[in-house]
């Protein structure tokens, strides 16, 4: 049998810097994670290659926000190998409800084709993961969420761990003290996922 957590103890586990994940997508634990280097995107320094920016300008594709939030979550999981298990998805499910979890996402006509979720608490936004199912869908997704992100007024954007893919495009490893003092400091502060007038637009540094 499976040991159940709540939606207010995952919220205190972020605040407290650490993040559930299971082995499997058949395993019905969630184990915590506390990396010793943690990924982290600075919102100053996002960098979009050429073929990325012109994408971005004539690419036939839109971006919305929690309009599907469930098929996000699910394309993140539509993978061989997945930390996202049944109770992962169901208590991000619930965070979303609660306004907490949103979704970036890329869609091509009416077809969900590449998005992000992650977690807000206070001026920090925990990504959880994204995926795509066209080419550099994930990527107009971190570049839309980073734009949004520095129009909310958000401090720190948490990848959790850093890959090629996201190095890449400008993030970078910290210690897992230098997170906890950017954490500590977002915390206090106060951020908007969609902020009142806010047009939706790229971080585009090349």
């Amino acid at each position: 049998m499976r040991d159940l957590i709540s939606a207010d103890t995952l919220l205190r586990a972020y605040a407290m810097g650490i993040f559930p994940m299971a082995q499997s997508r058949d395993d019905p634990a969630i184990h915590w994670v506390d990396p010793r280097l943690r990924g982290v995107m600075p919102l100053d320094r996002f960098h979009a290659s050429r073929s990325l920016r012109r994408r971005m300008v004539h690419g036939d594709h839109t971006i919305r926000i929690n309009t599907n939030f469930a098929g996000v979550v699910a394309g993140c999981a539509d993978r061989a190998e997945t930390w996202i298990n049944g109770q992962i998805s169901d208590l991000y499910a619930a965070l979303h409800r609660s306004g907490h979890a949103h979704s970036l996402e890329v869609w091509a006509s009416d077809t969900l084709v590449g998005g992000v979720y992650g977690v807000t608490l206070g001026a920090a936004f925990f990504g959880e993961s994204m995926f795509s199912r066209r080419t550099d869908a994930s990527k107009l997704a971190l570049a839309a969420l980073v734009h949004r992100l520095r129009a909310g007024g958000y401090t720190l954007f948490d990848t959790q761990f850093l890959t090629p893919h996201l190095a890449s495009l400008g993030g970078v490893e910290i210690t897992r003290s230098q997170y906890q003092r950017h954490l500590s400091k977002a915390l206090t502060q106060s951020a908007m996922f969609d902020p009142p007038g806010y047009v939706q637009g790229y971080q585009s540094t090349g």
